[in-house]
């Protein structure tokens, strides 16, 4: 009896699954950052900036949920941390024009696209993503 041979992850879907991870982290705290800062804007920004800020974390731990799918080769979760992360640079372009974190979003919002770009654009990549689902091992019944 043969074991069906495993497929190997690409080095550049366990870079983009590692960046995933590290950036869901760095948005949920960034957006901490831009929850705080709504005591430093004027009484009219308060509610965006407050509500920029509630998003971001949502995003960022919705991140860090779909990096998991994404580790076991989820096409669904390549396509919705892509929707995720394309909300969360336009949530960030929205905080910059709004607080005065410039320096750390421009960092997140490049982090962002790099994350996308290491999604999407590699052969392999798209390669492993198109691969036929992994059937579950038939259970007995009881």
């Amino acid at each position: 009896m043969t074991t069906p041979e495993k497929a190997r992850r690409p080095v550049a879907v366990t870079v983009a699954i590692m960046l995933v991870y590290i950036g869901g982290l760095l948005n949920t705290a960034l957006g901490v950052l831009v929850l705080l800062s709504r005591y430093e804007v004027t009484a009219d920004l308060v509610l965006p900036v407050s509500l920029i800020g509630a998003a971001t974390i949502l995003l960022g731990l919705l991140t860090i949920a779909g990096g998991s799918a994404l580790s076991r080769g989820s096409r669904l979760a390549r396509i919705l941390l892509t929707a995720y992360l394309s909300v969360l640079v336009v949530l960030q372009a929205a905080a910059m024009a709004l607080t005065e974190l410039d320096a750390t979003l421009s960092a997140a919002l490049v982090a962002a696209l790099a994350v996308i770009a290491a999604l999407w654009i590699p052969k392999n990549a798209r390669r492993y993503f198109s691969r036929p689902p992994v059937e579950a091992p038939a259970s007995p019944l009881i």
